[in-house]
């Protein structure tokens, strides 16, 4: 009898395990690795020559990867874009805040308290019915998590951190406080958090372009004592330590390599690279230090037995930006470096040849962040999931950052209704490679005006200050460089009667404009960033 007891208890643990294991197949955990400013250029697997990037390439060699990926060419609406799965030409525009005000707390000019208050009264109310990237999860039983440069901004409150469904954060509300790696205080949960040894209001933020007299500030290490990565780290590694019992939802907006440059030592790699300045030797080490952050973060995994469950996602919100201009190397205004023209981004388009930046981080493509030219929208995207993706996939589906809201839901296995103009990539993952099961065209806004890419490669471009409308073929033409306009007019015609569609009948709702930044003080709204 006590040989059958035995025997019975054995299935019935063995059974109790086995629904363990397909419960967490069912939850997978995910951890959202967000980059800022990363073109997809300077990562080593995509053909940068001087950064090597081992962890990010890891992934891609051990996941799928998306050659054919894009988000918005600007901080704040591509984040507003992947928290509401929305693309950012819609009549009714995301309510971005302008930035900048938090750093009257350091100052003593208003409290925290008052400032929520002014960036609240500011925001519409959110309607009961709206979901989002962070809410899909909690509401499908998952633990959620915010961590780096928070939210869509530029200026954020926890009433928008609590609705958009974060159960824990720790970052920055401000978007302009980001461009600084030593902040005097973060956020956390709703409270404000000291760090005690950053005492500069601008959170060390450096100046633009290189000088000799900036180069000095920026290693004065005055009132810089904790670097802002180190202490995310630490708090993305320790939520992944507490919650790996329990399916758990991990978003990391990371800042780097988003400038201006601030790093506090160069890799040794790049110590005795004579083809790099001192301030290239910077940038350059910034990249690395999210690679390791990668490598940290997959390490981890492994440690505590997570790796085969956990899908990792690595993206980036924009196409590349230069934050390393210095006389004679690299100019802003972005200038031609063979003519002296200042790049239009119509008859004189920006390339990293001619611009001169030797990481050629838009991978040869025209223009850079802002512009709605492929250097400023194309992104990339790669995903690790051991359980279900086979190792080394390159897929050519139509991916736009909106989609990223309504695969999570698909993967946590929320139910309930999304308004969404994203399509999940769910089923790529699994398996199925039908680029038609994706869009047919993604749509995104810019500076110049908004722009189209179909599914086959086609894409129709607007330079609404000139009424100028061009057309790509990029199977053939990545670089943008032949306009097919009168070649093919009914192609044009017909593109862009489906571009003034999805801009609700109006071509000037893909016009973005810091114009349209909410004034939370009622006074002009800061450039955004």
């Amino acid at each position: 009898m006590k040989k059958v007891f035995f025997q019975i208890l054995a299935l019935v643990i063995l059974s109790a395990c086995s629904h363990k294991e397909e419960g967490n197949v069912d939850k997978p955990n995910i951890i959202l690795i967000y980059a800022d400013d990363l073109g997809a250029g300077l990562l080593s697997h995509e053909g940068q020559q001087i950064i090597k990037t081992p962890h990010i390439d890891r992934l891609a060699e051990e996941g799928i990867r998306f050659q054919n990926a894009y988000s918005a060419m600007l901080c704040a609406p591509a984040r507003a874009s992947l928290i509401t799965g929305l693309h950012d030409c819609h009549a009714e525009r995301f309510e971005i805040t302008s930035a900048g005000i938090y750093e009257k707390i350091s100052t003593g000019a208003s409290s925290q308290q008052e400032i929520e208050s002014m960036i609240n009264s500011a925001l519409s109310p959110v309607a009961n019915d709206r979901v989002f990237l962070g809410e899909v999860a909690q509401k499908a039983g998952y633990t959620t998590a915010q961590v780096g440069k928070l939210e869509w901004g530029f200026a954020a409150t926890h009433q928008q951190m609590k609705r958009h469904g974060w159960d824990y954060y720790l970052g920055y509300l401000d978007h302009v406080r980001a461009h600084g790696f030593y902040p005097p205080f973060l956020f956390e949960n709703g409270q404000l958090i000291e760090i005690e040894g950053n005492t500069l209001s601008n959170c060390g933020k450096s100046g633009e372009p290189e000088t000799e007299a900036v180069l000095k500030e920026r290693w004065d290490m005055t009132g810089k004592k904790v670097y802002s990565q180190t202490m995310f780290m630490d708090t993305v590694l320790g939520f992944i330590e507490e919650n790996k019992d329990k399916p758990f939802f991990l978003y990391f907006p990371t800042q780097l390599p988003h400038g201006p440059v601030s790093v506090p030592v160069v890799h040794p790699d790049f110590a005795e690279d004579q083809r790099l300045s001192q301030i290239e030797k910077e940038y350059a080490s910034m990249v690395k230090m999210l690679d390791e952050h990668v490598g940290q973060i997959m390490q981890k995994l492994k440690t505590l037995g997570l790796d085969d469950n956990t899908i990792v996602i690595f993206t980036s919100d924009n196409g590349h930006e230069i934050y390393y201009s210095q006389k004679g190397r690299i100019h802003k205004p972005y200038t031609n470096m063979q003519t002296g023209e200042v790049f239009d981004n119509l008859e004189n388009k920006y390339y990293s040849d001619l611009g001169g930046d030797v990481f050629d981080g838009n991978k040869g493509r025209a223009g850079l962040k802002r512009s709605n030219l492929q250097g400023g929208i194309e992104v990339p995207l790669i995903v690790r999931w051991p359980e279900r993706i086979r190792p080394g996939r390159v897929s050519k589906r139509l991916v736009a950052n909106y989609d990223l809201l309504p695969t999570i839901a698909g993967i946590t296995g929320f139910s309930g209704p999304l308004q969404t103009d994203g399509i999940s990539f769910l089923p790529e993952l699994n398996g199925e490679t039908s680029v038609e099961s994706g869009h047919d065209f993604v749509v995104y806004a810019s500076f110049l005006g908004p722009t189209l890419i179909t599914r086959e490669g086609w894409k129709i471009r607007t330079y609404l200050h000139k009424n100028i409308f061009e057309l790509y073929y990029l199977p053939e033409d990545y670089r943008e460089e032949k306009n097919l306009a009168e070649k093919y007019p009914e192609r044009l015609e017909e593109l862009k009667s489906k571009l003034i569609s999805a801009c609700d009948g109006d071509l000037t709702n893909g016009l973005y404009s810091s114009k349209n930044l909410l004034n939370v003080e009622q006074k002009p709204p800061l450039q955004g960033h």
